[in-house]
C-alpha cells in the first residue's frame, strides 16, 4: 500500500506519518513551502522524512503571501499567550490552507497511483481552525472521489486522519510508543533566527501542555 503524507516537520504530521507506516503504508511525503514565517519547519520536515525513510520527499513551493490573510504569511504579529478556550479563529489561520494542501496531495497521489492521503489534523487540542474538523475531512474525501479521473474510473480515495480525536498528550504517547524522536520536529509559529521556539504562540503552548500531560520532557527544549 502506498500513501501520500502531508509532512510539515511538526509533531502531529510526524506522528500521523509514523502511524500510517506502522499500518503497512509505504510513504511519499509532500511538504509545502507556502511563504510561512516559520519556514524553519521545512528543515524539520527533511529530518523527519529521513527518519521515516520515505520513498520520496517532494518540497513544493507555493507562496501564499500574495494572498495574505494570515499572520503566518505576513508581518502581522503572531498572537501570544492566547486563551485557547476562546471560540474565535486566530490570525494564524491561513485561508483554505488544508483545502489547498490536500488538493496538491490528491493531484500527486493520482500521478503516483496512491489513493490514500495522510494528514495530521487534530480537532481536540488545536486553535479552532475550520479545516481541521471531521466534517471538513469527510467533505474533501467526497470531493476527491468525484473530482479526479482515478475516482471517476473507480478508484477510492481515502483521507486518513489518525490524530483527529486525540489529545496532544495522547499523540505524544502514541509517537513515543512508535519510537519517534520528537527532537527532530519543530512546532513554533514565531521562532527566532536560530529556530528556537518562542514558547508563547498557540503551537508552543499546546505542545508544552501535551508534553506536560504526557509526563515527559520535550527534547526540543532540552
Amino acid at each position: 500500500m502506498r500513501a501520500v503524507v502531508l509532512l510539515s516537520g511538526g509533531l502531529d504530521s510526524y506522528t500521523a506519518a509514523a502511524i500510517a507506516q506502522s499500518e503497512g503504508f509505504t510513504l511519499d511525503a509532500l511538504s509545502i513551502l507556502y511563504g510561512q514565517r516559520h519556514a524553519y519547519e521545512l528543515q524539520a520536515a527533511r529530518r523527519v522524512a529521513t527518519a521515516l525513510g520515505v520513498e520520496r520527499h517532494l518540497e513544493l513551493p507555493l507562496d501564499l503571501r500574495a494572498i495574505g490573510g494570515s499572520s503566518l504569511t505576513s508581518d502581522e504579529p503572531v498572537p501570544e499567550n492566547r486563551d485557547l478556550s476562546a471560540t474565535d479563529i486566530p490570525s494564524t489561520y491561513v485561508p483554505a490552507r488544508n483545502t489547498i494542501f490536500l488538493s496538491l496531495a490528491l493531484g500527486w497521489g493520482e500521478v503516483l497511483g496512491a489513493t490514500d492521503i495522510v494528514i495530521g489534523v487534530n480537532a481536540l487540542d488545536y486553535s479552532g481552525y475550520p479545516d481541521c474538523r471531521p466534517e471538513f475531512v469527510a467533505a474533501f474525501e467526497r470531493l476527491a472521489n468525484v473530482a479526479t479521473r482515478a475516482g471517476v474510473e473507480g478508484a477510492r480515495f481515502r483521507i486518513h486522519t489518525p490524530l483527529i480525536t486525540l489529545s496532544k498528550a495522547e499523540i505524544i504517547r502514541k509517537g513515543l510508543s512508535l519510537g519517534l524522536d520528537y527532537g527532530l520536529t519543530h512546532s513554533c509559529y514565531n521562532p527566532d533566527e536560530h529556530g528556537r521556539p518562542c514558547g508563547r504562540c498557540d503551537s508552543c503552548v499546546l505542545r508544552a501542555r501535551g508534553f506536560a500531560e504526557a509526563g515527559v520532557a520535550d527534547p526540543v527544549l532540552a
